[in-house]
Formats: C-alpha cells, sequence, structure tokens
C-alpha cells in the first residue's frame, strides 16, 4: 500500500546534481573520484623508485643509489629520503615490488610526496599506537596514487592534520586493524581540509573500513567494504563532504555500526545544519545496520538506497537533523526496519524526510515523536508503519 504523510511547514531541500558514473576503464587506466584517468601504476616521471630484485631492494634517486639491502620499508624510507629538502612541490616515489613489514613500524611521508606502491605490502606481527603502512602528519600535499596491503596493520593508511591529501586506487585484505583513517586530533583546532579518495576495496578489519574525523572538503568516489568489523564508511565532524557508492557487505556484523555511518556532530556547521553531505548511494547487504545518523549529526542527502538483511536497523536516524533519505529512489528488505528515535541527552530528531522507498518485510518506526518529519511516497510490502 501507499503512504503519504507530509508533515512540514518549510520547503525541503532537494538535490538537484546528478552524479554520473562512468563505465569502466581499461585496465590500463584507472578513474578517479573527478572522473578524470588516472595512469596505471608506475607510469610517468618520478623522482626516486625503490625496486626489488630477486631479494634485495634497491632505492635510487636519478643515479644515485641510496639503500640497498632486504627491508621493504628502509627502501621504501630511503626513496623518500631522497627527495629534495624543503621541497614546495611534489615530487614522486614508485615502489615496484613487494615484501613485508611490522605493524609495529611505518613508512613516514612529508609534504609535497607522491607515493606509487606497484605491489603488495605484507603486515607481520603486532604493534600499538598510530603505526600504519602508510602514516603522515601535519603535512600538506601528500598522495598515495595506488596501495595494496595484506596482513594485519593497526591502520593501512593515516593522514592526521593534513591539507590537500589525494588517496588514489586503495586496496586492503586485512586480517584486522582499521583501513583507512584521516582526522586532525593532533590540533582539534585546525581542520584537516581538502581530502579526496577515489576508490578503496577493504575487507577483513577489525575496526571501520574508511574513518574520518574533524574534515573540512572531503569527496569520496567508492569505498567497497566486504567484512568489516565495524563500519564500511564513517563519517565524524566532517563537513562538505561527497560520496559517490558505498557498497558493504556485511560491515559490523553483530554490531551497531553500519555501512554508512555519520557520527559526533557530522555536518553541523556553526549551530545549524546546512545540506553539506550529498551521498549519491548506499548498498548494504547484512551486517549491523545499513544507514545509522546519530549524536547531533545532519546536513545530509542520499539519493538512493538498497539495503537488506540487516541484523539491526536497516537505517537509524537518532538525534540528527535535515536528513533526506532516498532523495531519488531506494528498497529496503527486513528484517531490519527503518527507525527515526532519539536520546534525551541530545535535541529531538528533526526535518527528517524519509521518501520513495519500496519497504519489504520490515516497518517504519517513529518513537519518539521528531519535529517536521515526512514520511511520504513510500510504498509498504508487507510492512507496517507507526509514526507520528
Amino acid at each position: 500500500m501507499l503512504s503519504s504523510k507530509p508533515r512540514t511547514s518549510g520547503l525541503v531541500a532537494w538535490l538537484t546534481a546528478i552524479v554520473l558514473v562512468a563505465a569502466p576503464l581499461p585496465a590500463a587506466a584507472t578513474q578517479t573520484a573527478a572522473g578524470t584517468a588516472a595512469l596505471a601504476c608506475g607510469d610517468g616521471s618520478y623522482q626516486a623508485e625503490a625496486v626489488l630484485s630477486g631479494s634485495t631492494w634497491t632505492a635510487r634517486n636519478g643515479g644515485t643509489t641510496v639503500y640497498t639491502g632486504t627491508s621493504m620499508l628502509a627502501a621504501m624510507q630511503a626513496a623518500v629520503g631522497s627527495l629534495t629538502a624543503g621541497r614546495t612541490s611534489k615530487q614522486r616515489v614508485v615502489v615496484r615490488g613487494s615484501g613485508s613489514m611490522s605493524a609495529g613500524s611505518r613508512l613516514s611521508l612529508p609534504s609535497y610526496t607522491v607515493l606509487d606502491v606497484c605491489g603488495t605490502v605484507n603486515v607481520t606481527g603486532s604493534g600499538s599506537g598510530d603505526q600504519a603502512v602508510v602514516y603522515a602528519r601535519g603535512v600538506t600535499d601528500v598522495e598515495v596514487q595506488h596501495l595494496n596491503v595484506t596482513g594485519a596493520p593497526l591502520y593501512g593508511i593515516f593522514v592526521r592534520n593534513g591539507v590537500n591529501i589525494t588517496l588514489g586506487q586503495i586496496d586492503l585484505r586485512l586480517s584486522s586493524g582499521l583501513g583507512i583513517r584521516v582526522d586532525n586530533h593532533g590540533d582539534r583546532s585546525v581542520r584537516t581540509r581538502n581530502v579526496r579518495i577515489d576508490n578503496v576495496y577493504v575487507s577483513g578489519t577489525s575496526a571501520h573500513g574508511v574513518e574520518t574525523y574533524g574534515l573540512d572538503g572531503l569527496t569520496i568516489g567508492t569505498v567497497t567494504a566486504r567484512n568489516t568489523g565495524e563500519s564500511g564508511l564513517l563519517l565524524n565532524d566532517t563537513l562538505n563532504a561527497t560520496v559517490d557508492t558505498v557498497d558493504a557487505q556485511n560491515a559490523g556484523t553483530g554490531t551497531g555500526y553500519a555501512a554508512f555511518r555519520m557520527a559526533n556532530r557530522n555536518g553541523r556547521i556553526g549551530n545549524a545544519y546546512p545540506t553539506n553531505i550529498r551521498v549519491n548511494q548506499v548498498i548494504a547487504r547484512g551486517g549491523g545496520r545499513g544507514v545509522f545518523c546519530v549524536s547531533e549529526s545532519g546536513g545530509a542527502v542520499i539519493n538512493r538506497v538498497d539495503i537488506a538483511q540487516t541484523g539491526n536497523n536497516a537505517i537509524l536516524i537518532e538525534n540528527c537533523y535535515n536528513v533526506t533519505i532516498a532523495a531519488q529512489s531506494g528498497t529496503v528488505t527486513g528484517p531490519g526496519d527503518i527507525r527515526l528515535a532519539a536520546r534525551t541527552e541530545f535535541p529531538v530528531t528533526s526535518d527528517i524526510v524519509i521518501q520513495n522507498l519500496t519497504v519489504t518485510n520490515s516497518a517504519i518506526t517513529e518513537n519518539p515523536c521528531g519535529v517536521n518529519t515526512t514520511f511520504r511516497n513510500n510504498t509498504l510490502v508487507n510492512s507496517r508503519q507507526t509514526i507520528c
């Protein structure tokens, strides 16, 4: 049956921009979040390289050899260290070969560095703190074009307090840890700005697949999450974000985490929630939740959702403000339900639009009553609706 219950006194903000997804490019090239073709791994000019031959790594800058030995990490760090000191434009390091490094170590990238790893880094052993396969802190203009990681790092990539950060084609097939974290927690008074993530595949983490905290300006192409211990993509206190696709299977199974989660005043600008978080589509199968907005977050529009078989709520909006779900279309298939809720320690949920959904073997529930909530053009199939 059709359920329509408009109850809004103001105008609902509609997202009018259509995000176009280009057809896959040949294997020789990849696609960036901006839609431009990127070179295959290792192609193009570079200033330094680390190359594996047999069991020996050699790092060179031009005609100068800066490292020879058996350590992949030492070779990569030597190549990075050989770049021009005090540079104010990007210089590039290409890594050719696969190897291993300890979870208790990291490759540190300074400002104006481009890293392109044409091989796989396998992380072994244990570590603590903020160790990561690739680590950058307090940096400007850092780029990781390609990176493949296996094993159990604490973090695959960890960036703290940066400006102009670009992550290209990232493949993280892990057995523990967190995939990618970008935050501003070295100095929370200054946001990490202008971050672009083109295409991430992440699986097997014990924590989130991709997590941001304290950003202003984020563009993401696709996050593909498989069997992550917590959320596929989690945005915390992040402003002005555009995400094309979150595609998650079994993200946060047995937990309250979600394929796509917004938390900790995500999308809040000053004391208001203007629309500044735009997501083209969220696909979720299994796992904990599909979409979860919590703890005074909002200012978000999700164009399309395709959610089924979640173990917890398919969609939970809890103490969030100005959020539109399925601006264009969507399907939700149970057993997980769609729920608008609120905790008493925060202002009640408000200005929520749930629309254009086909809801099957599920439910739509609003409890407690929100303010200025709208439910319209939703088709209920073997589903119930309990709203205020």
